[in-house]
C-alpha cells in the first residue's frame, strides 16, 4: 500500500506535467490510472506544441533525465507507441543546463581520493557537452595529454532509482490491466530500459564499451575510437582520448574541409555493417554529435552509454532475413521467422508471406538509394499482433540505430543511402556464413569444443562411479548402465573414434 500511495503521489506530478504539455494520451488511451488521468486533464495547456511525439518529447524534456532516457527507449518501440511517435522520440536529444564546475571538481576529487591538480594540468570549468546522466569538460593530464573527462550528474542514480520504480508499478499494472499487452511484455521493456540506464551510471561500463569498440576495430582503416584512460577512469568519472572533427551530418563543412561526402559514408557504412554482422557489438546511439570526421578523413565514434549485441545466430537470421527482403524471397524470410521461434509454428505461412509481401514490396520496389532498411523493421514490427510474434529487444534496438544511422547518412549525401555500401558486403558475408562450407565448419567447431570437454567429463564419471562402487549397492546392471560400461572395457576410446571419423570427413568435406 505504501509502494501504491507513493507512486500514486508521484504519478500525480507526471501526469499534471504530461496534462500541460497536452500528452495525456500516453495514459489515456491505455486506459491506465483513469482517475489520475482525469484529475491532470486540468491541467493548463501550453500552446504550440506541434504533433503528438513532439508534445511527448515536450513533456519527457520537461521532466528530467529519467524520462528522456525513457523516451528515447520508447523511440525503439513503434508497436507500443506508433510509428509517427516513435520516430518523434527518436529525435529527442539529453541536453540539459551543465551543474556548476565546483561540484564536477569535487566529484573527480572524491572519486580519486587525491587534489584534481595532480590529475590533470589543466581542467575546463565550462563544460562542452552537457546531457541528462552527464556532462564532459576538456582537460590536459599531467603528462600534457589532452583528454575529455566525462562526469555523471550529482544525485542522478538516486532519481533514476525512484523513476524506476514508478515505470515497473506501472509496467506491472499494464500487464494486469490489458491482457493484450502481455505479447509486448511490458514489465521486460521496463527491464530491459533499467539494465540499459543502471550500465550508464557506471562509467566503467561505458569505458570497457569503448576499449571493445577500439579493440574490434584496431585492425580497420578509416574508422576510429578513442582510447580509455583507465588511470583517471572511475564508477563516476570516464577519461577518453581527446577527439576533434566535424560531426558527420554537417555536408557543407566537410565539404568546405575538403572531405568527399560519399567516401565518408563508404566508410561509415563499412563500420556499421562490421559492428553488426562481424562483430555484434554496435554503437546503439548515432546522433550527429556521436560521430565525427578528423581532419585525415576518418570517421570517428564518441559516447559509448548505449551499445548493442547480437548473438551469432541473431545476426544470421539477420542477415538472411535482410537478403530474402532484397531478393524477394518472402517465403525464405517467413521461414527465418519459424525458424528463429519469433512466430509460433501455429501461425499461417501463406498469410505471414502474403503480409511480408505487403511491406516489403512498397518499400523495396524503390532504387536502392531510396530503400530504408529501417522503415522494413519498423513496419515489420507493425505486423507483430496479427501473428503474435513476441517482441526482439535486440532487435527493436537495432531498427532504432538503423533509423538513426540512415537519417545520417541521408543529410551527407542525399543521392545514396548506406544500403547501396552494405549490400554487397551483406552478401559477401551471407555467403561466408550461410553456406554449406560455413554450416560444416560450425559443425566441426562444435564438435572439437564438445571433444576437448570429453576427457574431463570422463574423468568426473570415472569418479562418480568409483563413490557409487564404494558407498552405494548397486546391482552389476545398474553399475552397467550408469557408468556407460560394457564388456570387454571402457565406451570411452570407441566414442573418441567415432568423433574423431566424424571431424575428419568433415574437414575433408570443407577442404573439398
Amino acid at each position: 500500500m505504501r509502494r501504491a500511495l507513493r507512486n500514486i503521489g508521484r504519478l500525480l506530478r507526471i501526469a499534471w506535467t504530461l496534462g500541460r504539455w497536452d500528452a495525456l494520451f500516453l495514459l489515456s488511451d491505455y486506459g491506465l490510472v483513469p482517475a489520475v488521468t482525469f484529475l491532470a486533464g486540468m491541467a493548463p495547456r501550453k500552446r504550440g506544441l506541434g504533433s503528438p511525439g513532439r508534445r511527448l518529447a515536450g513533456a519527457f524534456q520537461a521532466l528530467g533525465p529519467s524520462f528522456i532516457k525513457f523516451g528515447q527507449a520508447l523511440s525503439t518501440r513503434p508497436d507500443l507507441v506508433g510509428e509517427e511517435i516513435a520516430a518523434e522520440l527518436s529525435a529527442l536529444q539529453d541536453r540539459l543546463p551543465p551543474f556548476d564546475a565546483k561540484a564536477a571538481r569535487a566529484i573527480v576529487e572524491s572519486e580519486f581520493g587525491v587534489p584534481l591538480d595532480s590529475l590533470f594540468r589543466e581542467f575546463t570549468d565550462e563544460p562542452v557537452a552537457a546531457a541528462s546522466i552527464a556532462q564532459v569538460h576538456f582537460a590536459v593530464t599531467a603528462a600534457g595529454e589532452p583528454v575529455a573527462v566525462k562526469i555523471l550528474r550529482p544525485g542522478v542514480e538516486r532519481a533514476l532509482e525512484r523513476d524506476l520504480e514508478l515505470f515497473y508499478w506501472l509496467a506491472e499494472i499494464a500487464e494486469r490491466a490489458l491482457p493484450s499487452w502481455r505479447r509486448l511484455r511490458p514489465v521486460e521493456v521496463i527491464r530491459t530500459f533499467a539494465q540499459s540506464v543502471m550500465v550508464e551510471m557506471d562509467l566503467r561500463f561505458e569505458a570497457a564499451a569503448a576499449s571493445e569498440l577500439r579493440q574490434n576495430f584496431a585492425e580497420d582503416e578509416g574508422f576510429l575510437v578513442p582510447a580509455v584512460d583507465w588511470r583517471r577512469t572511475s564508477r563516476r568519472v570516464l577519461t577518453l582520448e581527446r577527439v576533434e572533427g566535424i560531426p558527420i551530418d554537417e555536408r557543407d563543412a566537410l565539404v568546405a574541409a575538403g572531405h568527399d561526402p560519399h567516401a565518408v559514408l563508404g566508410k561509415a557504412a563499412g563500420a556499421f555493417f562490421n559492428q553488426i554482422f562481424r562483430d555484434g557489438f554496435f554503437h546503439a546511439d548515432l546522433h550527429p554529435g556521436n560521430l565525427l570526421v578528423d581532419a585525415e578523413g576518418n570517421v570517428v565514434a564518441v559516447d559509448f552509454g548505449i551499445m548493442g549485441r547480437l548473438d551469432a545466430q541473431t545476426r544470421r537470421y539477420l542477415a538472411e532475413m535482410l537478403l530474402g527482403f532484397l531478393i524477394g524471397d518472402y517465403e525464405r524470410v517467413a521461414e527465418v521467422h519459424f525458424e528463429a521461434g519469433y512466430v509460433p509454428r501455429r501461425t499461417s505461412k501463406a498469410a505471414f508471406v502474403q503480409a511480408l509481401r505487403s511491406i516489403g514490396e512498397p518499400i523495396l520496389g524503390r532504387p536502392l538509394n531510396e530503400i530504408s532498411i529501417a522503415q522494413l523493421l519498423g513496419q515489420l514490427f507493425q505486423i507483430t499482433e496479427a501473428f503474435e510474434m513476441e517482441t526482439q529487444p535486440q532487435l527493436l534496438l537495432l531498427q532504432k540505430t538503423m533509423l538513426m544511422a540512415e537519417g545520417l547518412t541521408r543529410r551527407l549525401t542525399p543521392d545514396q543511402n548506406m544500403w547501396v555500401f552494405t549490400r554487397p558486403l551483406i552478401e559477401r558475408w551471407a555467403r561466408e556464413n550461410l553456406g554449406v562450407q560455413a554450416r560444416v565448419r560450425d559443425a566441426a567447431e562444435e564438435l572439437l569444443e564438445a571433444a576437448g570437454r570429453l576427457p574431463r567429463l570422463a574423468a568426473r564419471a570415472e569418479r562418480a562411479f568409483d563413490g557409487l562402487e564404494a558407498g552405494v549397492s548397486l546391482s552389476p546392471d545398474t553399475l552397467e548402465a550408469m557408468s556407460g560400461r560394457r564388456r570387454g572395457g571402457s565406451a570411452l576410446p570407441l566414442l573418441l573414434a567415432v568423433i574423431a571419423a566424424l571431424l575428419a570427413g568433415l574437414l575433408a568435406v570443407q577442404l573439398l
